[in-house]
């Protein structure tokens, strides 16, 4: 008797030790380098530190997102595998891709929305443009026009060209690439004239004078300098969110959790020193407020990918 108990004792003591050290598995749609990936790894190893469980950034880049969304979509609703999605996967996805395998409605549980970052417009150094009407000016004079690289068919990148080429009316023919790790080098080459970057992918190339950035999405006071593109060219709107989305059916519990987790690491100083100096601005929200944002963004893109006549299939 006294040995079946050591056993039942040692036995419990495993199981609780084996489910104290699951690993936390966030799934980012981009590959290394992006704001999305930064953000992750940063809160990876904070959220590690923190509850004393194993924390891993998981890059699936590619297909839109879709990649990363159908991993998350089909994993056990455990609260163990967070999708890190922005406004490409959450929102613009559902109006540019006429079979979608994923509703980000239905499928998902918005946990936080944890940041909002500005796009940055970048060129190569050695075109002969300093601001977005220049670049217009530059396609409209060449019977090709420019071509304009992004992280993928779909995302937010594609989209806020797709709305320059459509207030404009200038030729500019969109390339994607399988995240920055492709379209940065693109840029840098002149395969394409521009894209648009999160500030961690494009900085340091700025810096060492092999980029030059000619609009924003939004101003930031990292940059000042750097003009918004919607005052250069009226009518151009987008924005970029990104926040986490746990497996339709996780427990309410459990996303409360993690919603308390993740919102503690944001607002530490360390980290909101990290992500300022890469022009991230913290916003660590509710479920609710997230899954508002996830609706009213679903409604206001869907208006501009017909606008723009976006299609990703």
């Amino acid at each position: 008797m006294i040995i079946r108990l050591v056993c039942l004792v040692f036995l419990l003591s495993f199981v609780g030790t084996a489910a104290a050290q699951k690993t936390l598995r966030l799934v980012v749609p981009y590959g290394a380098g992006g704001a999305p990936d930064v953000m992750s790894r940063t809160l990876a190893a904070k959220l590690s530190e923190r509850n004393g469980h194993p924390v891993i950034v998981d890059n699936r880049p590619g297909a839109s997102g879709i990649i990363a969304a159908q991993l998350v979509q089909q994993a056990a609703p455990d609260g163990q595998t967070l999708f890190v999605a922005d406004t490409g996967h959450f929102a613009i996805n559902v109006s540019l891709h006429s079979k979608l395998p994923y509703d980000p409605r239905k499928d998902f549980v918005p946990v936080i929305q944890a940041i909002s970052t500005p796009l940055f417009l970048a060129v190569n150094s050695s075109l002969p443009v300093h601001n977005v009407n220049e670049l217009i000016a530059l396609a409209r004079s060449k019977p090709e026009g420019l071509s304009y690289g992004s992280s993928g068919n779909g995302s937010v990148h594609h989209l806020g060209m797709a709305q320059i080429t459509a207030v404009s009316g200038a030729k500019l023919t969109h390339v994607p690439y399988k995240g920055v790790a492709q379209s940065v080098p693109a840029v840098l080459s002149g395969d394409v004239a521009a894209a648009f970057f999160g500030l961690p992918s494009i900085l340091p190339h700025v810096k060492s004078g092999k980029a030059r950035l000619i609009g924003v999405t939004e101003r930031t006071p990292l940059m000042p300098e750097v003009v918004p593109v919607a005052d250069q060219l009226p009518g151009f709107s987008v924005r970029v969110t990104v926040g986490f989305l746990a497996p339709a059916g996780t427990p309410p519990d459990v996303v409360k959790r993690l919603n308390a987790d993740i919102a503690s690491v944001l607002n530490t100083p360390d980290v909101q020193e990290r992500l300022r100096v890469l022009g991230i601005d913290k916003i660590a929200g509710t479920p609710d407020q997230f899954r508002d944002v996830i609706h009213a963004d679903i409604e206001r893109y869907a208006k501009i990918v017909k606008e723009t006549g976006a299609r990703a299939d």
